[in-house]
Protein backbone atom coordinates (compact mmCIF):
# COMPACT_ATOMS: atom_id res chain seq x y z
CA UNK A 1 0.00 0.00 0.00
CA UNK A 2 1.26 3.54 -0.76
CA UNK A 3 2.80 4.83 2.51
CA UNK A 4 1.51 8.63 1.23
CA UNK A 5 -2.05 7.04 1.67
CA UNK A 6 -4.56 8.73 4.02
CA UNK A 7 -7.58 6.93 5.72
CA UNK A 8 -9.69 9.54 3.98
CA UNK A 9 -8.94 10.41 0.48
CA UNK A 10 -8.47 14.28 0.10
CA UNK A 11 -8.48 16.33 -3.16
CA UNK A 12 -4.98 17.92 -4.13
CA UNK A 13 -4.12 21.42 -2.79
CA UNK A 14 -3.64 24.30 -5.36
CA UNK A 15 -1.05 26.49 -2.82
CA UNK A 16 1.49 26.83 -5.31
CA UNK A 17 3.80 25.48 -2.80
CA UNK A 18 4.44 22.50 -4.33
CA UNK A 19 4.67 20.39 -0.92
CA UNK A 20 4.83 16.54 -0.94
CA UNK A 21 2.78 14.74 1.26
CA UNK A 22 4.94 14.41 3.67
CA UNK A 23 5.55 17.79 4.09
CA UNK A 24 1.66 18.68 4.17
CA UNK A 25 2.09 16.13 6.89
CA UNK A 26 4.45 17.94 9.11
CA UNK A 27 2.74 21.52 8.75
CA UNK A 28 -0.38 19.81 9.85
CA UNK A 29 1.28 18.48 13.10
CA UNK A 30 3.08 21.92 13.59
CA UNK A 31 -0.07 24.24 13.63
CA UNK A 32 -2.10 21.75 16.00
CA UNK A 33 -3.79 22.48 18.99
CA UNK A 34 -2.44 19.40 20.75
CA UNK A 35 1.06 20.31 19.47
CA UNK A 36 0.52 23.53 21.24
CA UNK A 37 -0.69 22.84 24.25
CA UNK A 38 3.01 21.17 24.84
CA UNK A 39 4.72 24.11 25.54
CA UNK A 40 2.38 24.26 28.98
CA UNK A 41 3.26 20.21 29.65
CA UNK A 42 5.98 18.85 31.67
CA UNK A 43 9.00 17.17 30.61
CA UNK A 44 11.04 16.53 34.06
CA UNK A 45 10.57 19.63 35.90
CA UNK A 46 6.75 21.75 36.13
CA UNK A 47 5.76 23.58 33.27
CA UNK A 48 6.45 27.08 34.22
CA UNK A 49 8.24 27.09 37.08
CA UNK A 50 12.02 28.12 35.55
CA UNK A 51 12.10 30.46 31.92
CA UNK A 52 15.42 27.79 31.17
CA UNK A 53 13.83 24.35 31.82
CA UNK A 54 12.52 22.60 28.76
CA UNK A 55 8.62 21.56 28.45
CA UNK A 56 7.28 18.97 26.35
CA UNK A 57 7.11 21.64 22.80
CA UNK A 58 10.74 22.40 23.46
CA UNK A 59 11.50 18.54 24.03
CA UNK A 60 9.65 18.06 21.21
CA UNK A 61 11.00 20.42 18.50
CA UNK A 62 14.47 19.28 19.61
CA UNK A 63 14.09 15.31 19.03
CA UNK A 64 12.59 16.43 15.52
CA UNK A 65 15.65 18.45 14.91
CA UNK A 66 17.92 15.36 15.63
CA UNK A 67 15.65 12.47 13.72
CA UNK A 68 15.03 14.85 11.04
CA UNK A 69 19.19 15.07 10.68
CA UNK A 70 19.42 11.41 11.67
CA UNK A 71 17.13 10.48 9.40
CA UNK A 72 18.61 12.23 6.29
CA UNK A 73 21.93 10.91 6.93
CA UNK A 74 20.42 7.32 6.76
CA UNK A 75 18.25 7.78 3.53
CA UNK A 76 14.84 8.65 5.45
CA UNK A 77 12.69 11.07 3.93
CA UNK A 78 13.42 13.75 6.40
CA UNK A 79 9.79 15.16 6.59
CA UNK A 80 8.45 11.78 7.76
CA UNK A 81 10.96 11.38 10.85
CA UNK A 82 10.75 15.24 11.49
CA UNK A 83 6.68 14.93 11.99
CA UNK A 84 7.63 12.17 14.27
CA UNK A 85 9.68 13.39 16.40
CA UNK A 86 7.25 16.58 16.68
CA UNK A 87 4.80 14.41 17.41
CA UNK A 88 5.41 11.87 19.10
CA UNK A 89 4.46 13.21 22.76
CA UNK A 90 1.43 14.73 22.20
CA UNK A 91 -0.65 12.05 23.52
CA UNK A 92 1.08 12.98 27.29
CA UNK A 93 -1.15 13.95 29.92
CA UNK A 94 -0.79 16.97 32.21
CA UNK A 95 2.40 16.54 34.99
CA UNK A 96 4.77 14.52 32.28
CA UNK A 97 4.91 10.58 33.45
CA UNK A 98 3.52 10.92 36.81
CA UNK A 99 0.53 11.77 35.07
CA UNK A 100 0.53 9.10 32.88
CA UNK A 101 1.26 6.35 35.39
CA UNK A 102 -1.81 8.37 37.76
CA UNK A 103 -3.89 8.14 34.07
CA UNK A 104 -3.45 4.49 33.59
CA UNK A 105 -4.82 3.42 36.93
CA UNK A 106 -7.93 5.71 37.00
CA UNK A 107 -8.61 3.92 33.21
CA UNK A 108 -8.22 0.53 34.17
CA UNK A 109 -12.24 -0.04 33.36
CA UNK A 110 -11.51 0.91 29.80
CA UNK A 111 -8.17 -0.62 29.14
CA UNK A 112 -5.52 1.92 30.38
CA UNK A 113 -4.04 5.14 29.74
CA UNK A 114 -0.30 5.27 27.48
CA UNK A 115 1.22 8.15 25.95
CA UNK A 116 1.81 6.78 22.88
CA UNK A 117 -1.17 5.01 22.64
CA UNK A 118 -2.96 8.74 22.99
CA UNK A 119 -0.55 10.11 20.64
CA UNK A 120 -2.03 7.71 17.84
CA UNK A 121 -5.59 8.45 19.45
CA UNK A 122 -5.38 12.57 19.38
CA UNK A 123 -3.51 12.48 15.41
CA UNK A 124 -6.30 10.05 14.40
CA UNK A 125 -9.65 10.80 15.97
CA UNK A 126 -9.59 13.67 18.98
CA UNK A 127 -7.27 16.78 17.30
CA UNK A 128 -9.74 18.59 14.52
CA UNK A 129 -8.93 18.97 10.91
CA UNK A 130 -10.64 16.51 8.99
CA UNK A 131 -14.16 14.56 8.52
CA UNK A 132 -15.30 11.81 6.75
CA UNK A 133 -18.51 12.16 4.69
CA UNK A 134 -20.83 10.84 7.78
CA UNK A 135 -19.01 13.20 9.98
CA UNK A 136 -16.33 11.27 12.17
CA UNK A 137 -13.40 13.01 13.32
CA UNK A 138 -10.32 11.22 11.88
CA UNK A 139 -7.71 13.85 13.36
CA UNK A 140 -5.10 15.25 11.04
CA UNK A 141 -5.13 12.65 8.35
CA UNK A 142 -1.77 11.80 8.50
CA UNK A 143 -0.14 9.64 5.38
CA UNK A 144 0.58 5.96 6.53
CA UNK A 145 4.17 6.78 6.83
CA UNK A 146 3.89 9.40 8.89
CA UNK A 147 1.20 7.72 11.42
CA UNK A 148 4.00 4.60 11.13
CA UNK A 149 6.70 6.48 11.80
CA UNK A 150 5.19 7.78 15.05
CA UNK A 151 4.35 4.12 16.41
CA UNK A 152 7.12 3.27 18.75
CA UNK A 153 5.23 0.70 20.15
CA UNK A 154 3.07 -0.53 17.20
CA UNK A 155 1.10 -3.66 19.45
CA UNK A 156 -1.94 -3.20 21.70
CA UNK A 157 -1.42 -3.76 25.09
CA UNK A 158 -0.38 -7.07 26.38
CA UNK A 159 -0.26 -8.85 30.22
CA UNK A 160 2.86 -7.55 32.35
CA UNK A 161 4.04 -4.80 29.85
CA UNK A 162 3.50 -1.11 30.51
CA UNK A 163 4.22 -0.02 26.74
CA UNK A 164 1.78 -0.41 24.13
CA UNK A 165 0.71 1.95 20.98
CA UNK A 166 -3.07 1.53 20.55
CA UNK A 167 -6.05 0.99 22.06
CA UNK A 168 -9.43 -1.33 21.40
CA UNK A 169 -11.33 0.74 19.96
CA UNK A 170 -8.26 2.59 17.84
CA UNK A 171 -7.65 -1.08 16.05
CA UNK A 172 -9.54 -0.20 12.83
CA UNK A 173 -6.77 2.77 11.99
CA UNK A 174 -3.90 0.66 13.55
CA UNK A 175 -4.10 -2.31 11.18
CA UNK A 176 -4.68 0.39 8.32
CA UNK A 177 -1.42 2.12 9.08
CA UNK A 178 0.42 -0.95 9.67
CA UNK A 179 -0.47 -2.43 6.48
CA UNK A 180 2.24 -2.95 4.46
CA UNK A 181 4.35 -3.77 7.38
CA UNK A 182 6.42 -7.19 8.21
CA UNK A 183 4.07 -9.54 10.48
CA UNK A 184 4.81 -8.79 14.18
CA UNK A 185 5.51 -5.90 15.90
CA UNK A 186 8.66 -4.68 13.91
CA UNK A 187 8.95 -1.08 13.56
CA UNK A 188 9.87 1.18 10.48
CA UNK A 189 13.10 2.61 10.53
CA UNK A 190 11.80 6.08 10.75
CA UNK A 191 10.42 4.76 13.88
CA UNK A 192 13.27 3.71 15.20
CA UNK A 193 15.22 6.92 14.07
CA UNK A 194 12.56 8.91 16.15
CA UNK A 195 13.12 6.49 19.12
CA UNK A 196 16.78 7.16 19.38
CA UNK A 197 16.53 10.89 18.93
CA UNK A 198 13.81 10.37 21.52
CA UNK A 199 16.19 8.89 23.91
CA UNK A 200 19.16 11.14 22.69
CA UNK A 201 17.45 14.43 23.22
CA UNK A 202 15.83 13.20 26.58
CA UNK A 203 19.15 11.94 28.29
CA UNK A 204 21.31 14.83 27.75
CA UNK A 205 18.79 17.63 27.41
CA UNK A 206 17.40 16.92 31.37
CA UNK A 207 21.09 16.46 32.56
CA UNK A 208 21.98 20.05 31.15
CA UNK A 209 18.27 21.29 32.56
CA UNK A 210 19.25 18.88 35.77
CA UNK A 211 23.21 21.07 36.59
CA UNK A 212 21.18 24.29 35.40
CA UNK A 213 19.03 23.90 37.67
CA UNK A 214 20.92 22.82 40.91
CA UNK A 215 19.35 19.54 41.42
CA UNK A 216 22.80 17.37 39.78
CA UNK A 217 26.14 17.75 41.08
CA UNK A 218 28.66 15.11 39.66
CA UNK A 219 31.20 15.61 42.23
CA UNK A 220 29.83 12.87 44.57
CA UNK A 221 29.79 10.50 41.53
CA UNK A 222 33.48 10.89 40.77
CA UNK A 223 34.33 10.67 44.55
CA UNK A 224 32.34 8.12 45.95
CA UNK A 225 32.12 4.75 44.50
CA UNK A 226 29.21 3.86 46.56
CA UNK A 227 27.24 6.65 44.70
CA UNK A 228 28.14 5.27 41.76
CA UNK A 229 27.24 1.53 42.33
CA UNK A 230 23.65 2.97 43.39
CA UNK A 231 23.59 5.45 40.12
CA UNK A 232 24.26 1.58 38.16
CA UNK A 233 21.21 -0.17 39.72
CA UNK A 234 19.10 2.21 39.52
CA UNK A 235 19.69 2.42 35.85
CA UNK A 236 19.49 -1.13 35.67
CA UNK A 237 16.53 -1.65 37.07
CA UNK A 238 15.26 1.85 35.18
CA UNK A 239 16.81 2.13 31.61
CA UNK A 240 18.88 -1.23 31.25
CA UNK A 241 19.19 -4.44 30.16
CA UNK A 242 23.30 -4.24 31.48
CA UNK A 243 23.82 -5.80 34.80
CA UNK A 244 25.40 -2.68 37.23
CA UNK A 245 28.53 -3.76 37.29
CA UNK A 246 28.70 -4.11 33.46
CA UNK A 247 27.31 -0.38 33.71
CA UNK A 248 29.98 0.91 36.14
CA UNK A 249 32.41 0.05 33.59
CA UNK A 250 31.23 2.18 30.99
CA UNK A 251 29.90 4.63 33.93
CA UNK A 252 33.91 5.09 34.80
CA UNK A 253 34.92 5.87 30.92
CA UNK A 254 31.99 8.70 30.72
CA UNK A 255 32.92 10.28 34.08
CA UNK A 256 36.53 10.07 33.05
CA UNK A 257 35.54 11.76 29.19
CA UNK A 258 37.33 15.23 29.69
CA UNK A 259 33.91 16.55 27.60
CA UNK A 260 32.06 16.29 31.08
CA UNK A 261 34.82 17.81 32.83
CA UNK A 262 33.19 21.47 33.34
CA UNK A 263 30.39 20.27 34.25
CA UNK A 264 31.65 19.50 37.94
CA UNK A 265 32.61 23.24 38.56
CA UNK A 266 29.18 24.27 37.00
CA UNK A 267 28.42 28.08 38.34
CA UNK A 268 26.15 29.53 35.81
CA UNK A 269 28.20 31.74 34.49
CA UNK A 270 28.34 32.94 31.21
CA UNK A 271 31.79 30.57 30.37
CA UNK A 272 29.96 27.82 32.48
CA UNK A 273 26.99 28.23 30.08
CA UNK A 274 28.79 28.04 26.79
CA UNK A 275 30.76 25.09 28.42
CA UNK A 276 27.77 23.33 29.64
CA UNK A 277 26.15 23.83 25.81
CA UNK A 278 29.62 22.71 24.32
CA UNK A 279 29.23 19.11 26.29
CA UNK A 280 25.54 18.43 25.49
CA UNK A 281 25.80 19.27 21.38
CA UNK A 282 29.29 16.40 21.74
CA UNK A 283 26.89 14.15 23.51
CA UNK A 284 24.27 14.78 21.06
CA UNK A 285 26.95 14.37 18.14
CA UNK A 286 28.80 11.51 19.44
CA UNK A 287 24.84 8.99 20.14
CA UNK A 288 23.74 10.09 16.61
CA UNK A 289 26.89 9.62 14.61
CA UNK A 290 27.66 6.73 16.45
CA UNK A 291 24.55 4.99 15.62
CA UNK A 292 24.63 6.64 11.52
CA UNK A 293 27.84 4.45 11.15
CA UNK A 294 26.76 1.36 12.78
CA UNK A 295 23.80 1.22 10.88
CA UNK A 296 25.55 2.12 7.54
CA UNK A 297 28.04 -0.22 8.71
CA UNK A 298 25.84 -3.42 8.71
CA UNK A 299 23.51 -2.34 6.16
CA UNK A 300 25.32 -0.31 3.65
CA UNK A 301 25.29 3.42 2.60
CA UNK A 302 22.04 3.49 1.83
CA UNK A 303 19.40 5.25 0.98
CA UNK A 304 17.51 3.00 3.79
CA UNK A 305 13.72 3.91 4.57
CA UNK A 306 10.66 2.32 6.37
CA UNK A 307 11.51 -1.55 6.49
CA UNK A 308 14.53 -1.81 4.42
CA UNK A 309 17.09 -1.72 7.17
CA UNK A 310 17.18 -1.44 11.52
CA UNK A 311 18.77 1.15 13.82
CA UNK A 312 22.36 -0.12 14.85
CA UNK A 313 22.63 1.24 18.30
CA UNK A 314 26.06 0.09 19.56
CA UNK A 315 25.76 -1.21 22.98
CA UNK A 316 28.39 1.10 24.72
CA UNK A 317 26.14 4.02 23.20
CA UNK A 318 22.87 2.73 24.82
CA UNK A 319 24.59 2.19 27.63
CA UNK A 320 26.01 5.74 28.02
CA UNK A 321 22.37 7.48 27.14
CA UNK A 322 20.97 5.00 29.54
CA UNK A 323 23.88 6.08 32.60
CA UNK A 324 22.60 10.17 31.47
CA UNK A 325 18.45 9.45 31.96
CA UNK A 326 19.51 7.84 35.48
CA UNK A 327 21.30 10.58 36.39
CA UNK A 328 18.35 12.47 35.81
CA UNK A 329 16.16 10.08 37.25
CA UNK A 330 18.35 10.04 40.81
CA UNK A 331 19.09 13.64 41.19
CA UNK A 332 15.99 15.21 39.49
CA UNK A 333 12.84 13.20 39.49
CA UNK A 334 13.69 11.70 42.55
CA UNK A 335 15.30 14.61 44.78
CA UNK A 336 14.16 15.46 48.42
CA UNK A 337 10.39 16.52 48.42
CA UNK A 338 9.87 15.16 44.99
CA UNK A 339 7.35 12.67 45.99
CA UNK A 340 4.79 14.93 47.91
CA UNK A 341 4.80 17.41 44.97
CA UNK A 342 3.97 13.98 42.81
CA UNK A 343 1.05 12.36 45.04
CA UNK A 344 -0.54 16.02 44.76
CA UNK A 345 -0.80 15.87 41.45
CA UNK A 346 -1.59 12.57 40.93
CA UNK A 347 -5.07 13.64 43.62
CA UNK A 348 -5.64 16.03 41.44
CA UNK A 349 -6.03 14.01 38.42
CA UNK A 350 -7.79 11.59 40.42
CA UNK A 351 -10.00 14.00 41.56
CA UNK A 352 -10.68 15.47 38.40
CA UNK A 353 -11.90 11.94 36.53
CA UNK A 354 -14.18 11.79 39.45
CA UNK A 355 -15.69 14.75 39.43
CA UNK A 356 -16.23 14.89 35.39
CA UNK A 357 -17.97 11.24 35.62
CA UNK A 358 -20.12 13.10 37.88
CA UNK A 359 -21.05 15.98 36.25
CA UNK A 360 -20.68 14.89 32.28
CA UNK A 361 -21.48 15.84 29.60
CA UNK A 362 -21.96 19.87 30.96
CA UNK A 363 -18.81 20.66 32.17
CA UNK A 364 -16.99 18.31 29.11
CA UNK A 365 -15.16 20.83 26.65
CA UNK A 366 -17.74 21.26 23.66
CA UNK A 367 -15.33 19.00 21.54
CA UNK A 368 -15.98 15.58 24.13
CA UNK A 369 -19.57 16.19 24.95
CA UNK A 370 -20.59 14.84 21.87
CA UNK A 371 -18.76 12.16 22.21
CA UNK A 372 -19.86 11.24 25.89
CA UNK A 373 -23.97 11.57 24.55
CA UNK A 374 -22.75 9.06 21.50
CA UNK A 375 -20.30 6.46 24.28
CA UNK A 376 -21.83 3.08 24.11
CA UNK A 377 -21.50 2.36 27.54
CA UNK A 378 -20.00 2.96 31.07
CA UNK A 379 -15.76 2.05 29.46
CA UNK A 380 -16.16 4.34 26.58
CA UNK A 381 -17.50 7.14 28.67
CA UNK A 382 -14.86 6.61 31.24
CA UNK A 383 -12.87 6.62 27.87
CA UNK A 384 -14.17 9.75 26.97
CA UNK A 385 -13.45 11.45 30.38
CA UNK A 386 -9.41 10.42 30.37
CA UNK A 387 -9.68 12.13 26.61
CA UNK A 388 -10.71 15.24 28.48
CA UNK A 389 -7.92 15.55 31.13
CA UNK A 390 -5.22 13.94 29.10
CA UNK A 391 -5.81 17.04 26.62
CA UNK A 392 -5.17 19.78 29.77
CA UNK A 393 -2.04 21.30 30.02
CA UNK A 394 -0.73 21.45 33.94
CA UNK A 395 -1.84 24.57 34.48
CA UNK A 396 -5.21 24.04 32.81
CA UNK A 397 -6.02 20.86 35.30
CA UNK A 398 -5.29 22.88 37.95
CA UNK A 399 -7.51 25.57 37.21
CA UNK A 400 -10.21 22.65 36.72
CA UNK A 401 -9.70 21.17 39.56
CA UNK A 402 -9.81 24.37 42.00
CA UNK A 403 -13.30 25.17 40.00
CA UNK A 404 -14.79 21.59 39.74
CA UNK A 405 -13.51 19.57 42.93
CA UNK A 406 -11.94 22.02 45.66
CA UNK A 407 -13.45 25.71 44.67
CA UNK A 408 -12.51 28.59 46.90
Amino acid sequence: MSDAARLVDEAPKDTGYGRSPFERDRARVLHSAAFRRLAAKTQVHTAGTNDFLRTRLTHSLEVAQIAREMGARLGCDPDVVDTAGLAHDLGHPPFGHNGEYALDELAAACGGFEGNAQTLRVLTRLEAKVLTPDGRSVGLNLTRAALDAVSKYPWPRRPGERKFGVYADDRPVFDWLREGAPPGTRRCLEAQVMDWADDVAYSVHDVEDGIHGGYVDLRPLLADPDERRALCADVAATYSGEAPEDLGEVLGELLADPVLAPLAAYDGSHRALAALKATTSVLTGRFVSSVVAATQQRHGPGPHRRYAADLVVPRRIRAQCALLKGIALRYVMRRPGAEGRYARQRDVLAGLVTALLDRAPDVLDPVFAPLWRDAADDAARLRVVIDQVASLTDPAALAWHARLVSPG
